[in-house]
């Protein structure tokens, strides 16, 4: 569990509560073998909405409506002329050269897959396939970031503010990110990136115990990502003043156009990634949440939203399950909590069910109670 969070004033349903920038983030391991082009540092689309439409359909002939609509600023896209990672800007190519990206730079436009970076990335996409949830580069740019700092143990504190366990807890949490299936790659990975960062600053996270705690923390504090250049212009058009026709025939356009994506992409859609916030990890689990984690600037600018009115003074809850978690009876969902976080939810919805010991979910019918 976090720390807690407490509203410092009264909060209307939907309205923001906080906006946060992540202290680390990165992409997924898969998004550039599957030809997703996002900014490396904030996520934001490189696509343009046209674009991004053509390759999740298939269509490379396909026209997308009111192309104003569509935010991709494709005359700013800038990339680093070392290697030729891209971002969004010249500000996000400055903010992840004086963060990180000094460090872990290949200095190369090749990719010849030798480099330390290079085997320790291919390693973790051969451990987890998409959809991925979690990315083991959050932790190689958590490291650059203490290598680079003017002030190492600044950078050191920030990491240690997040939540800590024991060491056996750690272990736990290290394999369940890991799978089980694949927890012996744990001393693989951890000698890939001891090899990628032979610094001394650095040296208490590389050890065996300090990289579990790294993978341990990812696994718990990681908050997923997603940006999305088509799903951007679908609201923007949405906005527009249109005539009746004129909206029922875009509406059915976008309608055939997610009908065709299924169809030939599937549910992988976004730009996906992962990150860490200071502020947002603070926060404690509810299955009753009063605020939920929102990305309304299309790129990993985190925004927090009231579902219900706060009150000055009241603990904001987020909820650390997916929607169709929090459905599942009070069981399946301890049981997530405990693999994931190794807790037991004591909050109000849960109290409420405790005395109920019926199994409505279907997942948990093979549960011994």
């Amino acid at each position: 569990m976090g720390k807690g969070l407490f509203a410092k004033k009264s909060f209307s349903e939907r309205s923001v509560i906080f906006e946060e920038e992540p202290l680390v983030a990165c992409q997924f391991s898969w998004n550039a073998k599957c030809k997703y082009r996002a900014c490396d540092h904030c996520l934001r689309p490189l696509e343009t909405a046209e674009e991004n439409a053509r390759r999740l359909t298939g269509n490379t002939n396909l026209i997308l409506p009111y192309p104003e609509c569509c935010t991709t600023k494709k005359d700013t896209i800038v990339s680093c002329e070392k290697c030729g990672v891209e971002y969004c800007s010249p500000d996000c190519l400055t903010s992840a050269n004086s963060q990180y990206h000094q460090t872990i730079c290949l200095g190369t436009h090749e990719r010849n897959g030798i480099h330390p970076l290079e085997l320790l990335d291919e390693a973790w996409r051969n451990i987890h396939f998409p959809p991925e949830t979690n990315s083991v580069m959050l932790i190689v740019r958590l490291l650059s970031r203490i290598v680079q700092c003017d002030d190492p143990q600044l950078a050191i504190s920030q990491i240690l503010q997040f939540c800590h366990r024991t060491v056996n807890e750690d272990n736990a949490l290290a394999h369940k990110l890991l799978g089980y299936k694949f927890s012996d790659q744990i001393d693989k990975l951890r000698t890939l990136m001891q090899q990628a960062f032979p610094h001394e600053t650095i040296q208490q996270f590389v050890t065996v115990e300090g990289f579990k705690s790294l993978l341990a923390l990812i696994g718990t504090n990681g908050q997923g990502t997603g940006t999305s250049a088509l799903s951007q212009w679908v609201s923007e058009v949405s906005k527009l003043p249109l005539a009746d026709l004129e909206k029922t025939n875009l509406d059915q356009f976008i309608d055939k156009l997610y009908q065709d994506i299924d169809d030939h992409t599937g549910s992988f859609l976004n730009n996906e990634g992962v990150a860490l916030y200071m502020l947002q990890s603070a926060a404690n689990h509810s299955c009753l949440p009063n605020a939920e984690v929102s990305f309304l600037h299309n790129n990993t600018k985190l925004s927090l939203v009231a579902l219900r009115d706060i009150n000055e003074g009241e603990e904001i809850f987020i909820s650390y399950l997916g929607e169709c978690d929090l459905q599942r009876s009070r069981v399946s969902r301890h049981r997530e909590l405990m693999e994931n976080y190794l807790f037991e939810c004591e909050c109000e919805k849960c109290l409420k069910e405790c005395d109920n010991f019926y199994i409505t979910s279907d997942e948990d019918e093979d549960i011994d109670v």
